[in-house]
């Protein structure tokens, strides 16, 4: 009989896991339960959720005119536009190790082009924007912008990201033409209605709608690639379909779905660089320039918090105080991203909530963002390709993980406790309706602090959450507080 040692030298042995590779120890990818197929995917997903703003930043930037009567070449916006977002959506991923996107901020842009533009030369309006994120870098090294967000309440938070999940499923709608807005010549009081006049009409309409069943489907199937395979099937869909019913082109909106005349284009570095720091000041003043500086940061400071609490909580990323891994290097490539995009002329660069499809797709880590970034570059080159995907194909994907978010996060809001409750309601309906995340955080802090001062809980209220409470009474009463000093 074998003694006990022998008998346990000769026992088979389960054979050894792999060692994990370079690229997974780097980004921690089977730590974070992810595989290099699912972060490939997420990739992908999230790239082609907002492949949109290589279209409509150029378009909203490029519908402004500064001072002196000029306007920004949209060849030129279109390369800034995908250079910028592919530099800095690899730059988080390298430094972040988040699944965290970066692109042109919509809303920003506007004001960039709506309200900075027409009083200076668009120079001196991207020098702002430079401004603000490098204050926006100094405010992540002195530990505040941090320290602000961990002033936010747990409950705050949890409706942030709900919110941010009703947000995009309200751009999902609207860009796929299933919501619509009703002409001021309606004279109706109603201001979203179904389709148009109150029907769902023509085939871009029935390409969302297929696509969002299939991706419904797909996802409460747990299938591997759900959204992906969604994006890319009613892409084809929608090619075959414009080309056999010859649907005009602006049917579909900005971004029509058919085979392109040539597949490379050359891009054009024309706007990179041509930034005034300080010239806007000369333009409008010290005090007003100031404003105009605080009215980017502001937005690009809670925007991009917004987006990365909610992107982290869907992701799983976050711990029980709803801290991201790393999140001063996160806010830091935000802050710099900020800066970036002024200096290359594409306004500022930013979170994008679209980063919650690739979650929804499984990934995890930084690697989605190389894939996403990397694709962004290619369409410096493969912009007619890069711009064949419909909003109808693209925006089920929006739609969907809107309902993953909001399902993930309701349940965890203390809805016993008004103060938590009524600021939460408040932010996630503010959101949507607004059109802002700001504006939905805005809302909700300044309702908390006030709800706390009203039941005798003012003290609870951390320091400086009263001091961006302060910042967002500034930023709701811009417009008075310019006339009252005479430089509005």
């Amino acid at each position: 009989m074998p003694s006990p040692a022998t008998a346990q030298v000769d026992a088979p042995q389960p054979p050894p896991h792999p060692a994990p590779s370079a690229i997974d120890r780097f980004f921690k990818i089977s730590e974070r339960g992810s595989t290099v197929p699912r972060e490939i995917r997420g990739g992908l997903a999230t790239f082609f959720a907002m492949a949109y703003i290589v279209v409509l930043n150029p378009i909203i930037l490029g519908s402004g005119t500064d001072k002196f009567g000029h306007q920004l070449d949209t060849a030129q916006l279109v390369t800034a536009t995908a250079l910028l977002a592919g530099l800095t959506t690899i730059l988080m991923g390298l430094i972040g190790n988040v699944p965290i996107a970066l692109a042109a901020g919509l809303g920003i842009n506007a004001v960039v082009s709506l309200q900075l533009a027409p009083r200076m030369s668009w120079p001196d309006a991207m020098g702002m924007v430079v401004l603000a994120g490098l204050v926006l870098m100094i405010l992540v090294a002195s530990g505040l912008r941090q320290r602000v967000l961990d002033a936010i309440p747990p409950g705050l938070r949890r409706s942030i990201a709900i919110g941010i999940g009703m947000f995009i499923t309200l751009i999902g709608l609207v860009d796929a033409g299933f919501v619509t807005r009703n002409p001021d010549s309606a004279h109706t009081t109603v201001p979203l209605g179904l389709g148009v006049a109150g029907r769902l009409e023509g085939w871009p309409v029935v390409v969302f709608v297929l696509g969002l069943a299939l991706t419904f489907v797909l996802v409460i199937r747990k299938t591997k690639g759900a959204i992906l395979i969604s994006i890319v099937a009613m892409t084809v869909l929608a090619i075959i379909i414009h080309a056999i019913a010859a649907i005009p082109d602006q049917a579909w909106g900005l971004t029509v779905p058919s085979v392109p005349d040539r597949v490379v284009d050359t891009p054009d570095f024309g706007l990179i660089g041509e930034v005034s720091l300080f010239g806007g000041f000369h333009e409008v003043g010290l005090l007003t320039g100031c404003l105009f500086v605080f009215t980017v940061l502001l937005s690009g400071f809670f925007d991009a918090m917004g987006t990365i609490i909610g992107v982290g909580e869907e992701a799983g990323l976050t711990d029980e105080d709803g801290q991201l891994p790393r999140m001063g290097r996160v806010l830091m490539v935000d802050g710099a991203a900020v800066a970036a995009g002024g200096y290359g002329s594409a306004s500022a660069t930013t979170c994008f909530v679209e980063s919650t499809a690739g979650v929804g797709e499984g990934a995890r880590t930084g690697l989605a963002n190389l894939v996403t970034g990397a694709v962004f570059l290619l369409a410096l080159v493969f912009t007619p390709l890069a711009t064949v995907v419909p909003s109808q194909a693209a925006t089920p994907a929006l739609v969907v993980v809107g309902y993953l978010i909001m399902a993930g996060n309701v349940r965890e809001i203390d809805w016993s406790d008004p103060t938590i409750a009524a600021p939460a309601f408040l932010t996630m309906v503010s959101m949507p309706f607004t059109y802002s995340i700001t504006n939905g955080i805005g809302l909700g802090v300044l309702s908390f602090i006030l709800l706390r001062a009203a039941t005798g809980r003012f003290r609870t209220v951390p320091w400086l959450l009263n001091a961006v409470g302060v910042c967002f009474l500034v930023y709701f009463l811009l417009s008075p507080i310019e006339r009252a000093l005479g430089v509005g």
